[in-house]
Order: C-alpha cells, then structure tokens, then sequence
C-alpha cells in the first residue's frame, strides 16, 4: 500500500502544485487524469520519493517514505515525463547500464534485458544508437527501464506521449497486465489512456482533486446531465457560451453537440449514457463532489 495523506507542495511565490491530496493506492491501477499543469507530475515525484512534500505524508507499507525512502525506492519503477537517455548507447547497452546501477546480475539482466526490448516492441532496433530513436521509441524505452526491476509499485508519468495509436493500445494492455499484482500509478491527459485500465480514477486540475473514484461512480456522479441535440449552424454558437460542449459535429441536419447541463438545454435535446469525457469535462470545469466520499 502506497498512501499520500493532505500532501502539497508549494513553491517559491506560495504558488501550489499540489494542493492538500489524499491517495491510496493498493494492487491495481489508479488513473490520475487532468490537463497539462493539473499537478499531476509534481504529485508523481513526490510519491516516487524525488521530491519532498512541503507538508503532508506518504507511507508505504505504513512506513514513512519522506524520512527513509529506500523501501519504497527498492520497491519502484518509475518514468518520468522528462525522461532522458545517453544518444550514444544502444537500447541494449543503456538498459544494461541502468540494471547494473540497480544492483542485477550480469547473467539476469541480460535476460531481463532482453525481455523487456521484446516487451515494447525494440527488439529489432536494439543494436541502434538512442540518438536516432524517434520520440515514441525513446518513450518505449522509457517504459524498459520501469520495469528492470520488476517492481511492486510502477509509477508512469504521460507514458504514451508519443506513442502511434497501436502502441498506445499495446501499453496499455500490459498496464492492465502489470496491475492484476502491483499497484500502478498512471498520468495522463489522455481520457482513452484510462477509460478501460483504471480500477480508480482522480481528476486533477489546479493542484486539487476534483474527483476520485471507480469509473462507475465517476460516471453516476454525471447521470442525468448529459445531453446530445442537433441544432442549424447558426445557434450552435450560442448553446456552447451557455453550456459545457465536449464534441461537436457537423451534419446534414446541422451541428450535433454533445453537452452538460442540469436540465436539457433546448426542448429537442435528448438525454445520453456519460462516459469518462464527460465526466472529465464536468471535474475540471466546475466544482466536484468526491462520490466516494459521499457514500
């Protein structure tokens, strides 16, 4: 169990990256989902133990990991957003540097090494200098190094940035893999990054949780205010200065919009299923009960 308990952090200026969250995150995968200045990287360093909190906890297995962060060190994997390799290294040569820094043998990180370039699909491009990787690649290596280990706890920060949509698809089937028995912490801005892997899902934005539960509590906190209608081109405008618009499309018959509100927001508009976009739109655009914390 990896616990952050009213963690924040708080830079020069008084200015908040993380502000007063509370996680817990056992075997499974918790999605932290919000866009890009959400606090989601800086929360991320502080539960991989590479930044301090300026106040709050994190324990893991009960243990203070701010005061003696070497268990949970021993225990991780963890990618950063800004992760960086030697361009003159091979894929296998830097993967095979970084196991020795970890403390593998020889003869297991060969294997181990070998492994992971299948896993993430480098093997036929092993033997080839970083410096000429395209940025999904790299990324893909990135994702190697998490795992050299085989840790308990994988924290992952944007880990499909960069990845075409089959490898995007890929990594997140192994993310479900990998979940089943240790417990992963994924970042993203990417709604599709987490709709079908997450058993838990935070919506952050502003250094703040808005939202934190399972996809269907999540979805049930939005029931009800979901609306589709088709309107001509000339009211669309309109309908998206009143209302949350997440899609819209043009058509035939006019501009289909997909929108929130508490009641429908033109007599014809017709009521829908929520999904995860739309739960996203709601978190990050107003304020959000917990429905966790509501039961």
């Amino acid at each position: 169990m990896l616990e952050l308990i009213d963690v924040s952090k708080v830079h020069s200026g008084s200015k908040r990256s993380v502000d007063g969250i509370t996680l817990r995150l056992g075997t499974g995968l918790l999605g932290l989902l919000g866009p890009n200045g959400a606090g989601k990287s800086s929360l991320m360093r502080i539960a991989a133990t590479v930044t301090r909190p300026t106040s709050g906890r994190v324990l893991f297995d009960g243990m203070d990991a701010v005061a003696r962060p070497q268990t949970l060190r021993a225990a991780l994997g963890y990618l950063p957003q800004d992760f960086g390799v030697h361009p003159r290294l091979t894929a296998r040569e830097f993967l095979s540097y970084l196991a020795a820094a970890r403390g593998i043998r020889a003869r297991q990180a060969r294997a181990r090494v070998s492994e992971l370039l299948e896993l993430v699909n480098l093997t036929q491009a092993a033997a080839r200098p970083l410096g000429g990787y395209s940025g999904g690649m790299l990324r893909r290596v990135g994702i190697a190094q998490s795992l050299l280990s085989d840790p308990r706890v994988l924290i992952v920060d944007e880990p499909t940035a960069g990845l075409d949509p089959e490898e995007r698809v890929r990594f997140r089937n192994l993310l479900s893999e990998l979940a089943a028995d240790r417990a992963v912490l994924l970042s993203t801005h990417i709604v599709s990054d987490v709709a079908s892997v997450a058993s838990h899902i935070a919506v952050l934005a502003g250094g703040r949780m808005l939202a934190h539960g399972t996809a269907e509590e999540l979805l049930r906190a939005v029931a009800g205010q979901v609306w589709e209608t088709t309107v001509p081109p000339e009211h669309a405008a309109a309908l998206q200065a009143r209302h949350l618009v997440g899609r819209t499309a043009r058509t035939g018959a006019g501009v289909r919009l997909r929108l929130l509100a508490p009641a429908p927001p033109v007599p014809e508009a017709q009521a829908v299923s929520p999904d995860l976009e739309d739960v996203y739109l709601a978190a990050v655009n107003q304020p959000a009960v917990d429905p966790a914390a509501a039961r």
